[in-house]
């Protein structure tokens, strides 16, 4: 390192190094403070050592245990990191796979991390070093390299900060030094050798049925999973249900379970029926494991096998849906009816033979129930889904093989323009394509691993096309093998080319969609996505394919290839599952996933910068809520409950945000009757009431107004000093500005005029120390049953919603976003004070201010106005007032004196909306008189300070607004 310390960093530096070690009440900016890193409430090693890598010049890692899936982890950081980089690490206890060796390797030849291996025979440390422009900074503790230890052990790691030339940093660089002195470079010869010798450990998945202790293959024993699931199927039937579906995503073992509670049914006679013929053989051998019995139990109906007369009878619908088939079985021929792929129960083949069987049990299975052609497969089962395990809850449980997701920019379409669905071939088969795509194999697949993956590719001549190509190239030296799967090609075909994937004689299989169900290849480890996501669904579908468990396998590889296509905001939806329709959640949820590293299960995502920017981008763009979005969601709700869906059925199934929808229009009824043609029942002052109710207290972004709307409907009237035990019992605060201000919502006290002219009317009159409903909705609600289900529906939806989603013991929830009305409304103010809060509001009287601030200006905003507000560190921002101010004028002296509580709110630009995040309460520090230009010429006098939060910013907050971060 070089260069002068300057006064400034000198000081920061050394105000840091005193509030860590010397006193924690001294002012300080805590970036090079010393730090505890534990992997919890949404901090892990793992997102410390990516915010490291980010700022550092180089960096040296001294660490005995590395895993393959940590290294996927942080694979696109280190791509990203443009310093030198070292990683030290031995062979002790034989510990780290080959497969982690050839990781490791592989960042040396493709990124030129020098690595090497530890001459020390007990070689144990954990510590990552990284270099800066005037100092150092160490974590050191009991993390190891690998993927629990990054983001779920229970690891202590201390992260420290020395100044350049101090004595611990001379210390550590000597260590460095030293360790490389004392190892040597890694060497494919090195890791042959090794390979020789390493004996893996045995793997154990916990999530898998087990056999028990001494017992042969018919006594699998369930998992806690099955076991969940078992019950409920066995609670359905005992219920005098004859039908149900199951959910379950792909890979978590359906036809397993399905064995499992056919043992424990034990039919006389069993239908399995599928949409595909290949996986009948392998669906066969997973009921034996369970099942036991001889081979003459087991029989196939299909085109060339006609077993009808065998106990577990396995077919295709193709063949079991022709007349003469089905002539030749009575309708009570099988006791329990299993259809495989639910979701196509629809087609008439499968209602041909819905409609002639009379089993005592009907089981549907399948991933994905959600259907875009009118199909309610929900109905067909009776509305009963007795278990339900989506993609997400999977991972974490385990289920399924953890994945690592990379996002990269597709060379094919750098144009400013979403490329035609038409393009021409030879725009989508490049040399330079090409040459990407195995590059992109090459760093992010697995290294010492054969590939055996899936290419999904946008048409079938692009996929020949590119399969002639890949086959006249080599992949890490080896030539490659590829073929192409179409529509058009026979079962037999598919069959071959499957078992040559499996038997590691290809090493690509490319198509367009024809796998994206039907087919089950466990050893997948790779899937890549040369096309754009038109569809949520049909991308987990794909996703999926490489999911499942298999022997030595560690995890799955997805490589996506994003051009600037205006359906990239389906990526993230996909990734997380995240219905909501609401473009903040989605947007957050991206950026926090991809700056913490990981998902549920030991999973990641990750995005270069570009495609990274075109996602959001498309976020930005996309009309997630628009109302045909809205009308899909409105009848896939209707289809999964069977009836008109109400607000609380989409927050208990976790969907669409039922605030979006209740305040789309006037209210939810409303909404539902534009779209759904059903008549909501109400009166013109029903629905100006039930407006009200939606717009104001559904969403008030606290608990207290339905603590008080549900008194008012229970007692009609109640006193202030009700209101306050009844407030006080809930747990959430009952100080009389508070009660003011809620009882406000609903009298309209302190409502702009437009607002009255929308409600027309409140819902509520205060008399003095009483407040009651108004005769109109009392009666309304006592009368009408369309106004008391509408009324209810917001009543407990809101409760179970503001209970998960907002703090009860503070105004405000950090991290979550609020508007300037709400501020007023939870900050005690008069509505009409939102049109005042331009930059900072200060009341004295309430001992209470709000500053809301938007961190990148628009190139509009005048010169006076464009402060340079900025995020320094997770506890610190830098703030400036509106211009033309002082440190005695009085809306500056409070805050600087701390005389009032300070709010901070933020959003990134103008295009977020109106909406800003709340960062948290804040004292100021630092205030210092200064100067900034009037776009004249001039300068404008301003003050300038940092705002030091109580409670550090959530840290995907935090890298989201960070200057550091990538978009």
């Amino acid at each position: 390192m070089t260069g002068p310390i300057d006064y400034a960093w000198s000081e920061q530096f050394a105000g840091d190094i005193q509030y860590g070690f010397v006193n924690s009440k001294v002012a300080a900016h805590g970036q090079f403070a010393p730090r505890v890193i534990l992997n919890q409430a949404g901090s892990t090693v793992e997102h410390a050592l990516i915010e490291e890598l980010r700022g550092a010049e180089k960096f040296a890692f001294s660490v005995a245990f590395i895993s393959a899936g940590a290294i996927a982890q942080l694979k696109q950081h280190l791509k990203d990191f443009k310093g030198a980089g070292t990683i030290v690490t031995s062979d002790y206890l034989g510990f780290n796979t080959p497969t982690a060796f050839a990781e490791l390797l592989n960042l040396k030849r493709r990124l030129g991390i020098d690595v090497r291996i530890h001459s020390a025979e007990h070689f144990h440390p954990k510590g990552y070093i990284f270099t800066h422009e005037r100092n150092l900074t160490a974590m050191v503790g009991s993390a190891n390299l690998t993927s629990d230890a990054l983001s779920r052990n229970h690891e202590w790691t201390l992260k420290v900060s020395a100044a350049d030339g101090s004595d611990l940093a001379t210390q550590l660089e000597k260590i460095i030094g030293d360790q490389v002195l004392d190892s040597t470079p890694l060497t494919q010869d090195w890791i042959d050798k090794y390979a020789e010798t390493f004996v893996a450990p045995p793997q154990h998945h916990t999530t898998r049925p087990e056999l028990a202790p001494g017992a042969d293959s018919v006594e699998i024993k369930p998992n806690s999973m099955q076991q969940d699931a078992l019950l409920a199927l066995d609670f359905v039937r005992a219920q005098g249900e004859r039908r149900a579906i199951v959910i379950s995503a792909t890979g978590t073992g359906k036809t397993m379970l399905t064995a499992l509670d056919v043992r424990s049914v034990n039919p006389a006679r069993m239908l399995f029926i599928v949409h595909r013929e290949q996986i009948l053989l392998r669906t066969i051998r997973e009921f034996k494991k369970v099942l036991g019995g001889p081979d003459s139990d087991y029989g196939l109906l299909t085109g060339t096998s006609k077993d009808l007369d065998s106990r577990y009878v396995f077919a295709t619908v193709q063949t079991l849906s022709q007349r003469q088939t089905l002539g030749l079985i009575p309708p009570h021929t099988f006791n329990y009816v299993v259809i495989d792929e639910a979701h196509h129960a629809g087609a008439e083949t499968y209602r041909r033979v819905i409609d002639h069987l009379n089993p005592d049990f009907l089981l549907g299975l399948t991933a994905t129930p959600e259907r875009t052609d009118g199909f309610n497969v929900f109905e067909l089962f009776d509305y009963n889904v007795p278990y339900e395990i989506r993609l997400g809850k999977a991972l974490e449980s385990e289920m399924l093989a953890p994945f690592h997701y990379y996002g990269i920019s597709d060379l094919a379409f750098d144009d400013e323009d979403e490329p035609p669905a038409d393009v021409p071939l030879g725009v989508l088969i490049t040399p330079e394509r090409v040459l990407h795509l195995i590059e992109a194999i090459e760093l992010y697949g697995q290294a010492g691993v054969a590939p055996r993956g899936l290419i999904f590719c946008s048409r079938v001549d692009e996929a020949r096309a590119l399969s002639h190509e890949l086959n006249l190239r080599p992949l890490n030296g080896r030539r490659l093998r590829t073929v192409v799967l179409a529509a058009t090609d026979s079962i037999q075909e598919r069959d071959t080319r499957v078992a040559q994937l499996e038997a590691g004689e290809l090493d690509y299989i490319l198509t367009v969609d024809l796998f994206n169900e039907g087919v089950d290849i466990p050893s997948i480890n790779q899937v890549i996505m040369l096309r754009q996501t038109q569809s949520a669904i049909v991308f987990v579908q794909q996703l999926g394919r490489g999911l499942r468990l298999a022997e030595g396998k560690e995890h799955l590889v997805v490589i996506d290839f994003i051009g600037n296509y205006a359906n990239n905001f389906m990526i993230p939806i996909a990734l997380f599952g995240d219905e909501s329709l609401n473009r903040e959640s989605l947007r957050e949820r991206l950026n926090e996933t991809v700056e913490a590293g990981a998902l549920p299960g030991l999973s990641s995502v990750s995005f270069d910068e570009v495609s990274r920017e075109r996602v959001l981008k498309s976020i930005g763009r996309a009309q997630l809520d628009s109302l045909s979005n809205l009308k899909i969601a409105l009848v896939a709700m209707r289809n999964r409950v069977g009836r008109t869906p109400t607000l609380m059925d989409f927050q208990r199934f976790e969907s669409v945000d039922p605030v979006l929808l209740a305040t789309k229009k006037e209210h939810f009824p409303a909404l539902v009757q534009s779209l759904l043609r059903e008549p909501s029942g109400l009166t013109e002052q029903e629905s100006k009431a039930l407006q009200l109710l939606s717009h104001e207290v559904l969403a008030a972004k606290r608990l207290h107004e339905f603590v008080l709307l549900r008194l008012l409907l229970d007692r009609g009237v109640v006193s202030t000093d009700a209101i306050g035990a009844a407030f006080s019992g809930a747990g959430i605060s009952a100080d009389p500005v508070t009660i003011t201000s809620v009882v406000d919502t609903f009298t309209l006290d302190g409502y702009a005029q437009s607002d009255l002219t929308r409600y027309v009317r409140p819902l509520a009159i205060r008399d003095s120390e009483l407040v009651r409903l108004t005769p109109e909705f009392r009666d309304s609600y006592a009368t009408s049953s369309a106004f008391r289900s509408a009324v209810d529906d917001v009543l407990v939806t809101g409760e179970d919603l503001t209970g998960k989603r907002y703090r009860r013991d503070v105004p405000f929830t950090p991290g979550l976003q609020y508007s300037r009305r709400d501020a007023a409304r939870l900050l005690g103010w008069d509505r009409t004070n939102q049109s005042t809060i331009y930059g900072v509001k200060v009341d004295t009287t309430l001992g209470v201010s709000a500053i809301f601030v938007t961190l990148e200006k628009s190139d509009e905003v005048a010169a006076s106005t464009a402060y340079k507000d900025q995020l320094l560190d997770p506890s610190t921002m830098r703030w400036f007032t509106k211009s033309n101010r002082r440190l005695d004028s009085a809306d500056v002296a409070p805050i600087v004196k701390a005389a009032v509580d300070v709010h901070v709110f933020v959003k990134k630009d103008d295009a977020e909306g109106t909406d800003h995040y709340y960062l948290g309460q804040a004292t100021a520090h630092d205030a210092v008189q200064t100067v900034m230009p009037d776009g004249k010429g001039g300068a404008l006098p301003v003050v300038e300070m940092h705002l030091r939060f109580d409670e550090p910013v959530r840290q995907g907050l935090f890298d989201y607004f960070s200057p550091r971060s990538l978009v």
